[in-house]
């Protein structure tokens, strides 16, 4: 017994005869008059007894109609309360990001789902990536996007993404014109860099601890935060270690230029949540923005590093 058998029952009790039930289901005759001998076949009892040219339904078949009338109201009260869901109100969804990813590519995909869905509302967090990773594992936010390696305990990731640290650089520096590869090993005893301090953002990108001792012994300058190392190398004029999301964003300002690193430092980009089955289709429908714009982005960085490094 299977639900193509149930309506075309159904439907023969509705109109009264195949033809009709033909016609309400958009098949064939035969195909209708088939179903039901195949349900008889598989429930044991007949359904219809033949009276001159019509049917005429079995006391039986007519106890198993109310059977299957309630089955398919239950059915159609299910697919009411699927709609209701569908256009149900408002949704909001709860987005915890790191500063790289909150001033251009948030907000771009944020702008997207923000023009095509009325029903939708952000409730959006800039912080760092501990304080993401703790809020989501604490079911405090829906999403994070987070810019520390892998593994990430306790959530689950529905997207990641690594792409290499590049070298922010005046545009007045005698280094912003040149191309190839910039090797931080040869720079780090003679410029400046705006460094991390020892702080998290060295384990996250693995440089080597000598060249990071060394950037620090040369440097009087650091910071943690991509933004502000971006704006010290425009207004003190030297040299940043910084990722390609917040290389962009200090580009945009004018001033700065970046190059392609020599050193393998990856930067890596993940969206978490504290499991998919808490997030509502809207929320998944944005992940799927997001991850696809970051995508792209990262294929035109990888274009223009390339030119760069030759």
């Amino acid at each position: 017994m299977n639900t193509r058998q149930l309506e075309a029952f159904r439907a023969t009790m509705r109109s009264g005869s195949i033809t009709g039930a033909a016609t309400l289901l958009h098949i064939s005759q035969p195909s209708v008059s088939r179903l039901i001998s195949d349900l008889e076949v598989s429930i044991g009892f007949k359904l219809f007894v033949r009276i001159g040219r019509g049917l005429t339904p079995t006391v039986d078949g007519k106890t198993f109609y109310h059977a299957v009338e309630g089955m398919f109201m239950g059915m159609d009260r299910l697919e009411e309360f699927a709609n209701s869901i569908k256009n149900s109100d408002e949704v909001e969804i709860s987005i915890g990001t790191i500063q790289s990813i909150a001033a251009v590519e948030l907000p771009r995909a944020v702008a997207k789902m923000h023009q095509s869905s009325n029903d939708v509302r952000f409730m959006i967090q800039s912080r760092n990536t501990p304080a993401i990773l703790n809020s989501v594992q604490m079911h405090q936010l829906d999403l994070g996007i987070v810019g520390r390696s892998p593994p990430y305990e306790g959530v689950e990731v529905l997207y990641q993404k690594s792409v290499p640290y590049v070298c922010l650089v005046p545009e007045n520096h005698w280094l912003a014109d040149q191309v190839g590869l910039v090797d931080l090993n040869m720079l780090a005893s003679t410029e400046e860099f705006v460094t991390f301090g020892g702080a998290f953002p060295e384990s996250m990108m693995s440089i080597d601890p000598k060249l990071a001792l060394t950037l620090r012994n040369g440097s009087r300058l650091s910071a943690t935060n991509m933004p502000v190392s971006g704006a010290l190398v425009r207004e003190v004029n030297v040299l940043a270690i910084c990722d390609p999301f917040s290389a962009e964003q200090t580009v945009m300002g004018g001033g700065v230029v970046f190059r392609p690193i020599l050193q393998n430092l990856t930067y890596h980009v993940a969206i978490i949540t504290p499991g998919q089955e808490r997030l509502s289709r809207s929320a998944m429908r944005f992940v799927d923005i997001l991850s696809t714009q970051i995508d792209q982005r990262v294929v035109e960085l990888q274009k223009y590093l390339e030119a760069k490094s030759t």
